[in-house]
């Protein structure tokens, strides 16, 4: 029992860990001005520290202390949090995208022309611009942050593997999926106070208490706003150091209950062939008789390679005999489409929300930690209390497991019903007359504003009264403002005149207009989708779990699920967020930059495209 607890209070501090990486996402693209697919890059480093130790830790570790293997692995994860952290005290202020950086320095409270920022603009200013890029200490941070979730990755290797083992070894047959069920669920609050954290840190400016927030002039609804994604980093990083604790006073092996006696465990086996290869005389007594007349170090090199050999043939033929059961390969080809797909819409979830429904990132972690993630978590466990009270054989495990499985499908296809329409944006998605024009024919400069000189790869979005958003107030044709802060506003804008059923002021504030009532209430609907299948899905997923234990030979499960692991690390936690990414990007309409003048973060998606 004390294992157990300590057990799934590292599966809560692994779980958190990770979340806090996906609520982070998007603050990171925008931090460091990368791509969704580099960001996903990034994300899917943490599957390459788990595969370059995965393997041995899954084979050799049932043979070290267990328990304290995980400790040395929890230590790892919040050393690498705190690397991860490490970027944000190195930086500079973040410098978001704005056309009016020029009038930082003025009274913010006087009136500014945004027509008149851009006369005075020359080739040299930028060309100095352009080469202080290279010097910008953000420019290669975010490898930091690569290396710090790698190591975080290494870290979490030994947890589930040795854990769940050592588990099935030391437990009676019957409790344990009841006990796989409770880790899962535990597991479960790691995501669901991740999701919870990362909205509380998003709602705090990523340079909280070093600028006057007064000055700032963008909202957590603007797609250019970076909250505290450090903090959730630290955080993390302390809950992880403190899970490693309780693994050092654990024992290496417990006393077995009776019904457990003839289940060979694959700690006893491994131990047995251990004992049987040094009572073998055959391997000892021939290479000294036939290099008795030579050197002791020559002898001791024979028996070591020997002693290689010995393990990497057994590593050799438990390897295949694993991969030769149909049952288990037919369940580790559905578990990768899975677990691709779930990767995939994980990472980018909460970028989904905000540019398909106009959601703030800090409300989409929050209402994916509510509203998600705890259906997720009462079904696992429901599915292990399910499998124990009908005793489910393997046969009755996998029925249950795809019948589930596929109704949640059935309902997540229910999600292209529920999108939105794309942001009127004048000159991207609209013309400036209102009218719909062509995917990739934007025409932002116009006669309204052919008088500005306007920048027209700046990213500074206004909302006009008659509904339409600009991108920047120059283009809007603008020519004095009042106020200072997120409280300006800009008037005399002489495009709000050019559409002919406009006939209101001529006013726009800062940010983009928010989206209609439609698009609100299908919200709700997409929330209520994600809550019903999420539940499904899970129902079948304690039941799905344990097929991979019964299909194969006691003194394998450490390795089925270690090898388990790997596969879904290797070809789909690892690529999944980069070709996710990549097709996102391909749905860019348009691009931000950076004050050099170089490729931003995306700003706004087509979102049908997207959907």
């Amino acid at each position: 029992q004390a294992f157990v607890a300590a057990l799934s209070f590292s599966y809560f501090s692994k779980a958190l860990s990770g979340t806090i990486m996906k609520s982070s996402i998007t603050q990171i693209e925008r931090r460091f001005d990368l791509t969704s697919s580099t960001v996903g890059f990034v994300d899917g480093s943490f599957e390459m520290g788990n595969l370059l130790v995965i393997a041995f830790v899954s084979y050799f570790g049932a043979k070290l202390h267990r328990p304290k293997v995980i400790a040395v692995g929890c230590l790892t994860m919040a050393l690498g949090s705190l690397l991860t952290a490490m970027p944000h005290f190195f930086m500079g202020y973040y410098k978001y995208e704005t056309a009016s950086h020029s009038t930082s320095s003025a009274n913010l409270t006087s009136s500014i022309n945004p027509c008149s920022l851009h006369q005075g603009v020359n080739k040299t200013l930028l060309e100095v611009s352009r080469s202080d890029c290279e010097k910008e200490p953000s420019s290669y941070m975010w490898i930091y942050i690569l290396l710090g979730n790698m190591l975080r990755g290494i870290g979490e290797t030994p947890i589930t593997p040795l854990g769940i083992s050592y588990l099935d070894d030391f437990a009676k047959e019957e409790d344990v999926p009841v006990y796989v069920a409770c880790l899962h669920t535990i597991a479960m609050l790691g995501p669901m106070f991740g999701f919870l954290l990362g909205s509380l840190c998003a709602k705090l400016y990523v340079d909280i208490g070093f600028v006057d927030l007064g000055n700032i002039t963008i909202s957590p609804q603007d797609s250019r706003w970076v909250g505290a994604w450090w903090l959730g980093f630290l955080i993390s990083g302390v809950i992880s150091f403190l899970a490693a604790l309780p693994f050092c006073f654990l024992p290496k092996s417990l006393k077995k209950p009776k019904e457990a006696n003839n289940d060979k465990t694959s700690h006893d086996l491994l131990e047995n062939m251990d004992t049987t290869r040094k009572m073998l005389p055959p391997a000892k007594s021939k290479p000294r008789k036939c290099f008795i007349d030579y050197s002791p170090v020559i002898m001791l090199c024979i028996f070591q390679n020997h002693l290689i050999y010995l393990f990497l043939s057994d590593f050799y033929t438990s390897l295949k005999k694993v991969l030769s059961n149909r049952i288990y390969f037919t369940f580790l080809c559905s578990s990768l489409l899975q677990f691709s797909s779930f990767i995939g819409f994980l990472t980018y979830k909460p970028k989904y929300m905000e540019q398909q429904y106009g959601q703030s990132t800090s409300k989409s972690n929050f209402l994916i930690g509510l509203t998600t993630l705890p259906p997720v978590g009462i079904g696992m466990f429901l599915g292990g209390v399910v499998m124990k009270k009908y005793k489910m054989t393997m046969i009755g495990a996998t029925k249950f497991a795809f019948s589930v499985s596929f109704l949640s499908y059935v309902i997540t296809l229910l999600n292209f019903f529920v999108g939105c329409e794309n942001r009127a944006v004048a000159g991207m998605t609209v013309s400036y007359e209102g009218e719909p024009i062509p995917y990739h024919e934007n025409a932002l400069l116009s006669e309204c504003n052919s008088g500005c000189n306007c920048a027209s790869n700046v990213w500074d979005p206004v909302c006009g009264d008659n509904g339409l958003t600009y991108v920047s107030a120059c283009l809007a044709g603008c020519t004095n403002s009042v106020g200072r802060g997120k409280n300006m506003v800009f008037h005399n804008c002489s495009c709000l005149k050019v559409s002919s059923s406009w006939t209101g002021n001529t006013s726009v504030t800062l940010g983009q207009c928010p989206k209609s009532e439609d698009c609100s209430m299908n919200f709700v609907y997409y929330t209520v989708i994600q809550v019903i299948s999420g539940f499904c899905y899970a129902l079948g997923g304690t039941p799905a779990y344990m097929i991979m234990f019964r299909c194969v030979q006691p003194e394998l499960k450490s390795l089925a699920v270690g090898l388990h692991t790997l596969v879904m690390r290797l070809l789909a936690g690892l690529p999944a967020p980069v070709y996710f990414g990549a097709l996102i990007d391909k749905t860019c309409l348009k691009w931000g930059s950076r004050s050099c003048g170089l490729q931003g973060a995306c700003r706004l998606y087509d979102s049908h495209a997207y959907r």
